[in-house]
């Protein structure tokens, strides 16, 4: 996994000339785009699986570079966005579980007076966490955030504390792509407000129309504009008919005929008794649908960067926030959302910055999200927090295939799930079992050599360790942390 594995991509064959760029953008700091996606998995995206139709995913790996080897800080919703929005592990900035109700698992609908008190709803990020938004506001950047929060619902959570000028979307970790509900309860706000109004709209279009809106309103100073969207997660509706699913849009269904004809329902248990549920032609539909949709987004931010000539000055950076669920391809990956194996952690990652990263290549270099952070500072030249320690680095030399990866190590922790990666090495623990393998010729974490390697699993279990101690010792934060 050396430098020398950024090369040319087997299956991109044409070459894209560069949008010429005006004196004004490119004299003024790059613009950053950050696209997050909500449980894809590693191959969900056209060039990598046949069938699904993504053109301007395709279109980004085209002009830009794979990141092969790039992970998450925590395989689920909550913990991984805020370990790149803050640059720090799970464990150093406080957020190291979900933020979540469970009782609608069990098919409860929550009261307004219950689900103000719940932990959905009082949960958050620690105030004293400083976000990449409020460190690029401070260097002059317009910051634009149109999707998926959940860092927070009450008002001192929300984005527009958090360093954000505007922001539209839900609140916490899932919706119905429709009502805009999570289970029963309404999760759209503007700015710092709840909001009903587009009840009924796809939400996918509506992150969408909010981001062209954004960039229209901006484009002719520095920008960070940061699109997460829902899809392709799972609706987060009561009803077992929608629950089983994601959330295609009519239009982008009838691009999968077959799976829509295939489409319908079978009886399965929900909630302890028989119901109609998404039937695997459904599912798979539903699935397909939402990331193709997510697709189009895209593709209407990047016809805005090449229509205004911004292309050139602005780095695009795209990832799943964990390992993907539901009908999903993860590759040669094993494992899946919520797991330490590579399938939890490693997930699709494209990036491109015309004449900064080359196109059409594979990056195989060790790199995380924790690089988000420090990336973004120095991109902007924007001085971060005083005393503050975060986990990752400035990753475009690496990107540019200028450098190699400095990263060497990275460690996870989700409750009985635990894992370290030390060069190309990984030790996975779960409950009782416990792994070791060699990730430079066992990707798919097939062979298990804990007995064979005795001397590699202490190691791994030491400075699984070590790693531990240093986030038990740092400076606590809320909201799980004992102090």
């Amino acid at each position: 996994m050396g430098l020398s594995s950024v090369g040319q991509m087997v299956w991109i064959v044409a070459v894209v000339p560069c949008v010429a760029t005006t004196a004004t953008a490119a004299n003024r700091p790059p613009n950053i785009v950050l696209f997050v996606s909500d449980d894809q998995g590693y191959h969900d995206m056209g060039a990598l699986r046949p069938g699904l139709i993504t053109p301007h995913l395709d279109r980004l790996a085209r002009e830009g570079t794979r990141l092969t080897s790039f992970y998450v800080a925590w395989p689920a919703c909550t913990p991984s966005r805020a370990a790149f929005l803050t640059g720090r592990y799970p464990q150093r900035n406080g957020v190291y579980d979900m933020i979540r109700n469970e009782a609608p698992d069990y098919g409860h609908r929550y009261t307004p007076e219950e689900y103000a008190v719940s932990w959905e709803r009082i949960g958050g990020l620690d105030e004293r966490e400083v976000l990449i938004a409020q460190v690029l506001k401070d260097a002059g950047y317009a910051c634009g955030l149109f999707g998926k929060w959940d860092l927070g619902v009450h008002r001192r959570y929300l984005p527009l504390q958090r360093g954000f000028d505007d922001f539209y979307g839900f609140v916490n970790t899932g919706i119905d792509y429709f009502t805009h509900e999570r289970y029963g309860v309404p999760s759209m706000y503007r700015n710092n407000a709840p909001t009903t109004k587009d009840v009924g709209t796809y939400c996918t279009a509506l992150f969408e129309r909010e981001a062209l809106r954004f960039l229209k309103e901006h484009h002719q100073r520095p920008f960070f504009l940061y699109v997460p969207f829902n899809a392709p997660h799972g609706a987060s509706s009561l009803d077992p008919k929608i629950r089983g699913a994601a959330q295609g849009d009519d239009e982008t269904k009838k691009l999968y005929p077959d799976l829509l004809a295939k489409s319908g329902y079978e009886e399965k248990p929900r909630y302890g008794e028989p119901a109609d549920s998404p039937n695997a032609a459904k599912k798979q539909l539903e699935f397909l649908s939402s990331i193709t949709r997510m697709d189009q987004a895209i593709g209407s931010v990047l016809k805005f960067l090449d229509d205004h000539q911004l292309a050139d000055n602005t780095l695009v950076l795209f990832f799943s926030d964990n390992g993907g669920s539901g009908p999903t391809d993860q590759g040669p990956l094993r494992g899946r959302k919520g797991q330490t194996f590579e399938g939890g952690v490693r997930v699709l990652a494209l990036a491109r910055f015309p004449g900064r990263i080359p196109a059409g290549t594979t990056n195989d270099q060790f790199l995380t999200s924790l690089e988000v952070f420090p990336t973004f500072a120095a991109l902007a030249k924007a001085p971060t927090p005083d005393g503050v320690i975060h986990d990752g680095f400035d990753m475009l030399p690496v990107l540019s295939g200028q450098k190699p990866s400095p990263r060497s190590e990275m460690y996870w922790k989700r409750q009985d799930w635990e894992a370290a990666r030390v060069g190309n090495w990984k030790w996975v623990r779960h409950g009782d079992q416990r792994y070791v393998f060699n990730l430079a010729d066992d990707v798919s974490e097939k062979t298990n050599l804990l007995t064979r390697e005795p001397q590699k699993r202490s190691e791994l279990e030491a400075n699984f360790q070590k790693w531990q101690a240093a986030m038990e010792a740092a400076e606590p934060r809320g909201p799980f942390r004992d102090y």
